[in-house]
Parts: C-alpha cells; sequence; structure tokens
C-alpha cells in the first residue's frame, strides 16, 4: 500500500517533541514516507508548581464552571499534576470539560478517565470560545503552555466571560535529531510539519544558532496542522502548502499526501 502513496520515498522532517513524535513518525511510515527527527519544542514542568494545584483545588469546589484544554500536552500537565497531589474521585463533577479537537480529547479519556461534554466541529480556539460563550459559561479554567497564544482567552473575555489561564507546563527549545540546515542545504528534505505554532518559532530558533539557511525552507513543501501554526509560518516568512481542515495530525498526513498526488497528476514540480 505504501508504494501506491506519492509519498511514498519522501524525507519529511518531524518538529514535534520526543515525547509526541512517534504518532506522526508512523502515519508517515504507512505511506512509505521516511521521517527525519528534529525536534523544536519539548515539554518541562512548570517552575511553580503551586498555581496550578491551587486552582485545580478551587475547581474541585466548584470555582468553576468549564474546564478548558487546548492541547494534549495540557491534559498530560494536569495528569501529572493530580498524580503527585491527588484529587478525590470525581474531582471535575462541578464543572463541564471541554478540549479544542478530537487529539486533545482522546488524551483526555486516556489520561485522566473524562469525557469531553464539548469538542466544537472547527477544531481551533475561536470556535471554542464561541461555542462557550453560546452555552453560557461564566468562569472558565484553561491550564496551558506558559508562552500560550491568547486567542481562546481573548474572545471568551470580549463575551463578558472570567477566564483564569493557569501555566500547567513550559515549552523549551528541542534539540537531537538530525542535522536539518545541512540536509536542506544538500536538497535532501522534501517536506517539513509543524503542529503547533510554538514548533515554528522554536525552529526558527534553532536554525540560527545552527547556521541554518531559512530561505532554504523555500525549496520544501510545508505542513502545518492548522491555521494558528500557518499564520506562524507565515509571519516568519514561510509559504504554507497544506492546512488540513481537520486539524488532527492524521488529516494533516491525508492532505500531504494530497498534495503531493495532486503535483504528480498535474505534471507539476513539486516544492
Amino acid at each position: 500500500m505504501s508504494h501506491e502513496s506519492p509519498l511514498f520515498g519522501l524525507r519529511v522532517v518531524n518538529t514535534r517533541s520526543p515525547r509526541q513524535a512517534p504518532q506522526l513518525d508512523h502515519l508517515l511510515r504507512e505511506r512509505g514516507a521516511e521521517p527525519i527527527a528534529y525536534p523544536c519544542i519539548d515539554i518541562a514542568p512548570p517552575a511553580d508548581h503551586a498555581p496550578l494545584a491551587e486552582a485545580l483545588r478551587r475547581l474541585e469546589a466548584g470555582g468553576f464552571d468549564w474546564l478548558v484544554f487546548t492541547s494534549a500536552n495540557a491534559v498530560e500537565a494536569v495528569a501529572a499534576a493530580t498524580a503527585d497531589s491527588p484529587l478525590p474521585p470525581g474531582w471535575t463533577s462541578k464543572a463541564q470539560v471541554a478540549v479544542v479537537g478530537p487529539g486533545t480529547a482522546t488524551a483526555l479519556a486516556h489520561l485522566l478517565g473524562v469525557t469531553a461534554d464539548l469538542c466544537p466541529a472547527e477544531h481551533q480556539a475561536e470556535a471554542l470560545a464561541y461555542q462557550l460563550t453560546a452555552r453560557g459559561a461564566q468562569h472558565v479554567l484553561v491550564p496551558q503552555a506558559d508562552k500560550a497564544r491568547e486567542m481562546l482567552g481573548e474572545v471568551l473575555a470580549a463575551s463578558g466571560v472570567e477566564v483564569e489561564a493557569v501555566v500547567a507546563y513550559r515549552t523549551v527549545l528541542g534539540r537531537g535529531g538530525s542535522d536539518v540546515p545541512r540536509l536542506l542545504r544538500a536538497g535532501q528534505i522534501d517536506a517539513v510539519v509543524f503542529a503547533s505554532p510554538s514548533a515554528v518559532d522554536n525552529m526558527a530558533t534553532r536554525f540560527e544558532g545552527e547556521s541554518g539557511q531559512w530561505d532554504d525552507l523555500w525549496s520544501v513543501c510545508v505542513a502545518c496542522i492548522g491555521p494558528l501554526t500557518a499564520h506562524a509560518a507565515e509571519e516568519r516568512g514561510l509559504r504554507v502548502d497544506v492546512v488540513p481542515k481537520e486539524h488532527t495530525l492524521p488529516a494533516l498526513v491525508r492532505d500531504l499526501e494530497s498534495f503531493y498526488r495532486t503535483h504528480k497528476q498535474s505534471g507539476g514540480s513539486t516544492p
């Protein structure tokens, strides 16, 4: 089956953290592509654990009507926090739980044993904010990264919703993997995949530190999991070729496959 895929034999850079890279690697290998590891982000605990622990205690006591997760990383961080300081069974029972997309919903079920009450059809923070407002959200807790984008909170606050964003984890610069700057210079990379704005920003930092030429990325296909990530890439001067309507890794790889199939069928040259 992989020999029939237009991705067969292509070398695709995976910029995800080492803990999250295997899922994308698997999807690429299923289609005969060769994943190239280049971790641009890694996940670290918050510098201060107390604010998250206190917010979770207030959640359990009924201090929030919604608990909102915008990434699987946030779910993992809360799971780690509750493992260190266990909360009683049913600690989310006094609040409803919302997630930005199906990947986050899966992490929520597996790691916390909680089923999401809300997952918008459009897997974007803005769509989630509008649906929370429509459902009458009043006091929302959002565990997030230290460098999280502010769109969700801004849209909710503009509608009069009280939002408490608490740092649950830190995104730090990734390291290790292949010498991607050298491979790009040698024309040995076909595509680069970004699954978060942080990955874009941190790749730029890694490139600068490793004497890479950012313009070399114009010679490859750039695929982004969603519009926020695509916007971050475009702000960095990149041309974004693939953004799936469904903001999941399987959809991202399917659309990457479609991109190459369309170009091959049309006889055009791929980036």
